[in-house]
Order: C-alpha cells, then sequence, then structure tokens
C-alpha cells in the first residue's frame, strides 16, 4: 500500500508535549537543505493552540524566521501564555534548536462572536478539475540538474496538490506580473478538529508566496544563482474551512526593494469565502555569477 502523505503531515503537526508550556517536534525532509519555513509555522500554531481552551480559536499568527533549521534535529517549542482575557488570548512562541532561537511568534485567539461581515470577491479562474496536475521531471531530466534542484524536484511525494492557474516553467521563468493564482488541497481526508486544519493551513501557507515577488524579473528559486528565504510571515484566519477540500491561493507582489520582496495573499473556499489571508517578506539576492 502506498504512503499516506497526508496522515504523515498530520503526525507531524501533533507534537510531543514534554511540560505544560513545552512541546517538541520532528522534522520532514521535503527536499530543501533546512527546515521547511511552514512547517515550523504549523508546529508553532500547533504548540500554541495545545495551551488554550478549545473555545477560543486562532485568528492571527505573526512570526519571525531567525535561523535556518536543521533538518536532522528535532525542534523544541516553548510557549508563553502572555495574556488570557475574557475574549482574547495571546500566546508567544519560540521554536529552538541546538539551543538557539530559528523562529519567533506570536499567536491571538479569540472566542468566536456574531457581526457583521464583508470580503473581497474569489478572482474568476478555472476549476481545479479544469487545470492538469503537474508532472514530475523524468529522471534523466533530473540527473542532469544541480543538486539543489534534484533534492527539491526528485523529494518524496507532497502531501499538498497544486495546480497552478498560470504555470509557469521555474527551470526556465519568464518575466510576467507578480500576480498568481493556485489551487491546493491535501492528498487525503483529514479529521474535522479545527484546530488541525489551521495548523495545516499554516503549513501550506508558505508555498509559493515570496516566489511570487521573483515574477516580475525572469528567476526563481531553482535559479543557480538566486538565494531566498522567508524572513517574516503573517497569517489571519477568516472563516471556517478545510484543507482536505480545494483552497484557492491568490497572490500579489507590490514591492521588491534592498534584496526583499513584499507577497500577499488570500486563501478562498471552493464557494468563494474569503477564509484566510497572508503577507510574508523575504529575502531575494542575486548573486554574480
Amino acid at each position: 500500500m502506498p504512503p499516506n502523505h497526508a496522515t504523515e503531515l498530520v503526525d507531524l503537526l501533533r507534537l510531543e508535549r514534554l511540560e505544560d508550556n513545552l512541546f517538541r517536534g520532528q522534522s520532514r525532509d521535503i527536499g530543501t537543505q533546512f527546515v521547511f519555513g511552514g512547517q515550523v509555522l504549523g508546529q508553532a500554531l500547533a504548540a500554541a493552540q495545545e495551551t488554550v481552551d478549545a473555545r477560543r480559536e486562532a485568528h492571527s499568527l505573526h512570526a519571525y524566521f531567525l535561523r535556518a533549521g536543521d533538518i536532522n534535529a528535532p525542534i523544541v517549542y516553548s510557549v508563553e501564555r502572555t495574556r488570557d482575557g475574557g475574549t482574547f488570548s495571546s500566546r508567544r512562541v519560540v521554536a529552538i534548536q541546538h539551543g538557539q532561537p530559528i523562529l519567533n511568534g506570536s499567536v491571538s485567539f479569540q472566542i468566536p462572536e456574531q457581526s457583521f461581515e464583508h470580503q473581497s470577491s474569489m478572482p474568476e479562474v478555472p476549476a481545479p478539475e479544469d487545470i492538469e496536475p503537474m508532472q514530475p521531471l523524468p529522471p534523466d531530466q533530473l540527473a542532469k540538474l544541480p543538486v539543489k534542484l534534484q533534492r527539491w524536484l526528485g523529494a518524496l511525494e507532497s502531501p499538498i496538490e497544486f495546480r497552478h492557474v498560470w504555470p509557469q516553467n521555474k527551470l526556465k521563468p519568464v518575466k510576467r506580473p507578480p500576480i498568481q493564482h493556485v489551487w491546493f488541497r491535501l492528498t487525503g481526508p483529514v479529521d474535522d478538529s479545527p484546530a488541525l486544519h489551521r495548523a495545516l493551513l499554516a503549513y501550506a501557507s508558505d508555498f509559493n508566496l515570496i516566489g511570487t515577488a521573483t515574477l516580475p524579473h525572469g528567476i526563481s528559486y531553482y535559479t543557480h544563482n538566486v538565494q531566498m528565504a522567508s524572513l517574516d510571515h503573517a497569517l489571519w484566519f477568516h472563516r471556517p474551512f478545510r484543507v482536505d477540500e480545494w483552497l484557492l491561493y491568490s497572490f500579489d507582489s507590490p514591492t521588491a526593494q534592498g534584496s526583499r520582496g513584499l507577497a500577499r495573499g488570500q486563501i478562498f473556499s471552493r464557494d468563494g469565502r474569503l477564509v484566510a489571508s497572508t503577507a510574508q517578506e523575504g529575502l531575494i539576492r542575486v548573486r554574480g555569477d
């Protein structure tokens, strides 16, 4: 029986509790040289969620990536119970490896309330079924690429399926406006826990985001002389959702300068509800040949 990659990701987000406010997580090699930032985001959120009343739902997460994570070492998450008010709770999370923080984050929680609503409209794009799935590179082509690209493109099958509305050959990128739309979903069903789906969305929200800032410049993560890394990440949860159902991630990048790019994202359910928003600044450094 083939491995259930969705279950593997869920297990990755279920942390070992060491103390009341101390947790330990493992890492999954997805082909990157260091720990994938989305993994640390998802695990940090999972740790914070373990320290609040289940009636309080995370509505925002703000994090700074401080150091690259070691893929071969566990990550310890220390949670500070900053405040528990009548409606809101706040938690500070520090992810630690080898005695050093690799991420600082804050998470805010709220008891759900009813109020007025408005939202942006979902872009009109083809349905995910009308978009061809991404195809892996043939082994003979993969073998000709630098080791950095072989690890990424030849990694284990992803627990998240992506379908790009405007696909681009990232090995030979062309210049285009800094806008993209990507359908995504978990490759298998998971249980109904809203906290689990929020942690899964935090994991998935790091894919494709800062890459949007490279589109006008005809470069990508795969370009041999490009160095890219996430510097910070913000995520806001607006409405209920399921990550094992199709979600549309719409990106834009309003600016890039000083070897940094800013990207924003809106995540819609298939029926057009805006369920989450994101923002990220990342390092994009082009070195001389």
